[in-house]
């Protein structure tokens, strides 16, 4: 280390001290929001002046490396950009429309999220750590009373209760004319939502087009309601290739079967993590409304933005009522209350009987904890905390991924969620990869479950929404050697 008795130049010194302190970062030695040595310290351990010290961070917070806040020093920042290569988008054609067989494999791969021994890369679900346990529990005393008082023990409405769909309606500003209190449809969470929906604008047979990779659960659902899938390849950072798109629906020699819908996730989508960009989402929009196709959006999550403006919906470009807008706090507040809804635009009749047919009502107590959450104001407190937890853990996990990962590695950078994409060496099975972890008692969802197409065999999808610590350094630390270990075969 150098100290003051050295004639190296005082502009060396401030740079050769950033140099170590971004090594230790990029080592790990310092997490992810954690504090840093103050002026002082730095001074009284390496002998340099507190100017030269103070030089040293103003140049790491040029870099990225540190923020500092106000009268608390300098604090490790978020690393998400630049670490590692992004995924490439693969093939440039669209596939044909297929049957989907994703079902036994899925199931088999998925029925390990519940196994509480497992560390939860592969669980898409914030930890409970996250949520706000203790102001849940203060909503769900002061509405039981009133639930058990006022007949709360009856059917609720099959659309949801009024209180409820007011506060979704109030956080949609912007989304859409036709969002308010009337127009919402609460729903058992998001995939119930979105099930109403296809079955609301499809019948077997029928094609889908989805993102390609796409979620795990939209291709059992296209499976099982006998649609077809037409996938589209995906760009990592800024979602499903128009052109494609465009060239598939409207000159493919195969259309011997209707479009009945785009059922796609555009913003932070769960694999890629990608953010649509709005010209993008507004060009997507038009040309679909053009030939009268309905699109579903799932925007599950949307509200887990890292920069300071929550994206645009697809429903805030819709002008024909054709986007069926999906949505739940199941990623943002309380995952086992499955409250989600959908603002279904025309499609709103449909939806309500066959909502009714098949439920009948809507349970109202969890809506009624919901509602009261929203109506205190402690659900936008309580998002942005959850924001900057989930930006930090996807950030240690890059960073993990980064450092102990095999050469030739490559990673996505997603603006917000907690959902990673690592795509390996072409020779790397997923799925081999995946029971060798799971042996080791760690949960990753292989990349073969995220397309009917025979696709991205080589990826593996790791979830960030569980709090960074020891443990989960260990397992990325072994999950990087096997994959290494079956690289190098």
């Amino acid at each position: 280390m150098v100290t003051q008795g050295t004639t190296v130049s005082a502009g060396f010194r401030y740079q050769q001290l950033a140099a170590e302190l971004e090594e230790k970062i990029s080592s790990g030695l310092y997490k992810v929001g954690e504090r840093l040595p103050s002026l002082r310290d730095l001074h009284n351990r390496t002998g340099l002046s507190i100017t030269t010290v103070a030089q040293a961070y103003v140049e790491l917070e040029a870099r990225g490396m540190v923020e500092p806040r106000e009268k608390s020093g300098y604090f490790v920042r978020p690393q998400l950009h630049n670490l590692l290569p992004a995924p490439q988008m693969g093939e440039q054609s669209a596939t044909r429309p297929r049957k989907v067989t994703v079902n036994s494999l899925a199931e088999s791969i998925l029925s390990v999220i519940h196994d509480p021994e497992m560390l939860p890369f592969g669980a898409a679900l914030p930890a409970c750590q996250l949520l706000p346990v203790g102001q849940l529990a203060a909503s769900a005393r002061t509405v039981a009373g009133r639930y058990f008082a006022d007949g709360g023990l009856n059917y609720g409405p099959p659309d949801g209760i009024a209180a409820l769909k007011r506060q979704i309606a109030a956080r949609s500003i912007g989304f859409g004319s036709d969002v308010d209190a009337e127009g919402v449809i609460v729903t058992n969470g998001c995939m119930d939502a979105i099930q109403l929906c296809l079955r609301a604008v499809a019948r077997p047979g029928d094609i889908v087009v989805t993102e390609s990779p796409t979620f795990t659960c939209y291709l059992q659902l296209i499976e099982e309601l006998g649609l077809l899938a037409l996938e589209i390849p995906t760009d990592p950072s800024t979602g499903i290739d128009l052109n494609l798109l465009e060239e598939a629906l409207f000159n493919g020699a195969w259309r011997r079967n209707r479009v009945a819908a785009c059922l796609l996730n555009p913003s932070f989508q769960n694999p890629l993590g990608f953010e649509m960009p709005v010209q993008r989402k507004a060009e997507l929009v038009d040309m679909l409304a053009a030939h009268e196709i309905p699109l579903i959006e799932d925007d599950i999550y949307g509200e887990l933005h890292f920069g300071p403006v929550r994206p645009a919906p697809l429903k805030s470009f819709d002008a024909k009522g054709l986007v069926l807008y999906c949505s739940s706090f199941s990623k943002t507040l309380v995952p086992d209350f499955r409250v989600g809804w959908i603002v279904p635009g025309r499609f709103r009749e449909r939806i309500l009987r066959l909502k009714f047919n098949s439920s009948i009502a809507q349970s109202k107590l969890q809506q009624m904890v919901v509602a009261d959450f929203l109506e205190t104001g402690k659900y936008d407190r309580h998002l942005r905390k959850l924001r900057v937890a989930l930006k930090n853990q996807v950030s240690s996990a890059t960073q993990a991924i980064a450092r102990y990962f095999p050469e030739g590695t490559k990673l996505t950078a997603p603006h917000g969620g907690f959902i990673l994409w690592v795509e390996l060496a072409a020779n790397v099975d997923g799925v081999e990869l995946f029971h060798l972890a799971k042996a080791e008692k760690i949960f990753v969802i292989p990349g073969a479950i995220s397309s009917g197409a025979g696709r991205f065999k080589n990826c593996v999808r790791i979830s960030c929404g569980a709090p960074w610590n020891e443990q989960m350094e260990g397992g990325m630390r072994r999950l990087g050697r096997l994959a290494a270990m079956l690289q190098a075969r």
